[in-house]
């Protein structure tokens, strides 16, 4: 028999750190009631939870909205969202030999296309979404990257522990389990001891970093499970806690709600009070005064368009007579509206009230809007995107779906995001350049004074795509230059040849004929 303990157990551990994550998980039941209430329930574990519907929709329609944005840009459907560089020794090493680096570049390629397939195969964008609308409402998240998938685990399922610089230091997961899922070993003992009508039981996972790797164990009511300690290096660790925004000194995140928390919930009273004012509004009551000559009964069962006895000034309708207080809350509604579709970059938000609106300034709008993104991409680079692509490859290497690597020689680095963001106003200024020039010099300058073949690829890069094999290079354009040069003079000397060929013709003998003409061309020739 087992004695259970919580002294140095996972569980103690786990609720010694739930004090400190309190607050945070609070602020986030708050946040998630305003926008979508089924992220963070109160109570994680019953399937019989009742949510409160919130009276606006634009917090659940802005946070979907953000996190649509954020999953395209942090992983793009159609390009990969990272580039495996090799390291400045390995490239002055093979300086010299083209085909070897350019035959590396290839394969470095394959494996970047064969890392997307498996990101797609196993659907881990569907998961990530989920985990990114946790991160905007909640601030916090947990990624679990297994051989089977992500799963991904609320505030309110872990507790993490990290140093002054922000680096995780321990993670304590809780899970509830049926008693049959556990190995054989324990799951006898487990369900003896089993109190009351207990059906479930709590799984902990306790990760901790020692040096340069994490150890982990797991254990059940105090017994550790067989099977379960290990140990995995820090870069290459399947448990990824992500946070929104970063705050010094502080374990957890805050979430993007957070910060619009008083907008929110203005917009759900206001909201509430016109919904409610509205509907009493609407309400129709007619009074008959009760000394008059007009009957209450008769006027209920008249049919419309029916001729009774009775006097108007006896009957009266009922009026709240409260327009103007609700045009008052419906005018700082509709202004607090407006902040959060800015806020959580909406479409709407950003096409002002007129006839005509033009494209140029909507796109204008929309990119500085995404450029205030800038900040977000740049903690979720480092914490999502860099330890995301270091695991899938960990795990693909493991089981043999793409080759070992040299650890110093080759390693990954992150060209969406943040890296999109500068991509962007690169283009922005290379094309006001170019325009300004042609502007104010003539388009004549760009032929005389720009390398037109870099000025293309300088584009496509800014666009995210690969001008490899798509922008011809200067020795293509050079040996199609020559080869149009020549089929030229070879036109002109075939003109030519006919043409003195024609003047000559009557004056040689036919059998003569082609002897000159082979001469002729000789002399051309020469």
């Amino acid at each position: 028999m087992y004695t259970e303990t919580k002294g140095n157990t996972a569980q103690g551990r786990y609720e010694q750190c739930e004090t400190q994550r309190e607050l945070f998980l609070e602020r986030a039941r708050d946040s998630a009631k305003l926008t979508l209430p089924t992220l963070i329930p109160d109570n994680d574990y019953t399937n019989s939870t009742k949510y409160k519907t919130p009276y606006q929709g634009i917090g659940a329609r802005g946070v979907n909205n953000l996190a649509s944005k954020l999953l395209l840009s942090l992983l793009p459907p159609n390009a990969p969202f990272f580039r495996l560089k090799m390291d400045d020794f390995v490239i002055k090493e093979i300086e010299g030999d083209e085909n070897l680096k350019t035959s590396i570049e290839e394969g470095l390629s394959q494996i970047e296309r064969a890392i997307m397939t498996d990101i797609d195969v196993m659907a881990d964008r569907v998961a990530i979404f989920e985990a990114l609308k946790h991160l905007i409402v909640a601030g916090n998240v947990l990624l679990f990257v297994g051989e089977n998938g992500i799963r991904v685990f609320p505030l309110s399922r872990y507790a993490v522990k990290r140093d002054p610089s922000g680096n995780v230091m321990e993670i304590i997961t809780k899970e509830c389990l049926s008693p049959n899922a556990l190995p054989e070993e324990i799951r006898n003992e487990v369900i003896e001891n089993l109190k009351g009508d207990e059906k479930t039981v709590d799984i902990f996972t306790h990760i901790h970093r020692v040096k340069d790797k994490f150890k982990i164990f797991q254990e059940v009511k105090g017994m550790p499970i067989p099977k379960t300690q290990g140990s995995f290096p820090v870069d290459k660790s399947p448990y990824i806690p992500l946070r929104f925004n970063r705050v010094d000194g502080e374990d957890y995140g805050r979430g993007y709600v957070e910060e619009y928390y008083g907008d929110l919930k203005s917009l759900e009273g206001l909201t509430r009070a016109i919904v409610e004012g509205s509907a009493a509004a609407s309400k129709v009551l007619f009074m008959v005064a009760p000394n008059g000559t007009t009957r209450a009964r008769k006027l209920a069962e008249s049919p419309n368009g029916a001729i009774i006895e009775g006097s108007s000034n006896d009957v009266s309708v009922l009026q709240v007579n409260k327009f103007a207080d609700f045009r008052i809350a419906y005018d700082t509604m509709n202004r607090i509206e407006t902040r959060l579709q800015l806020a959580f970059l909406l479409n709407s938000s950003i096409q002002r009230n007129a006839e005509r609106v033009t494209a140029s300034e909507i796109r204008f709008m929309a990119e500085d809007l995404e450029q205030a993104l800038g900040g977000i991409y740049s903690i979720l680079s480092q914490e999502f995107q860099l330890p995301f692509v270091m695991r899938k490859m960990a795990m693909m290497e493991k089981n043999k779906k793409l080759p070992a690597l040299p650890k110093s020689g080759v390693r990954p680095s992150i060209v969406t995001g943040l890296e999109a963001l500068g991509r962007g106003n690169d283009k922005n200024r290379l094309v006001s350049f170019l325009q300004t020039l042609a502007e104010t010099l003539g388009a004549e300058t760009i032929a005389k004074y720009i390398n037109v073949t870099d000025a293309v690829s300088r584009l496509a890069t800014s666009e995210g795509i690969d001008p490899k094999g798509l922008v011809r290079s200067e020795q293509e354009l050079q040996a199609e230059m020559q080869a149009q040069q020549q089929a030229a003079q070879q036109q002109q000397l075939e003109q030519v040849a006919g043409q003195v060929a024609g003047k000559v013709a009557g004056n040689i003998p036919p059998k003569s004929l082609g002897e000159s003409l082979q001469q002729l061309e000789n002399q051309i020739g020469q």
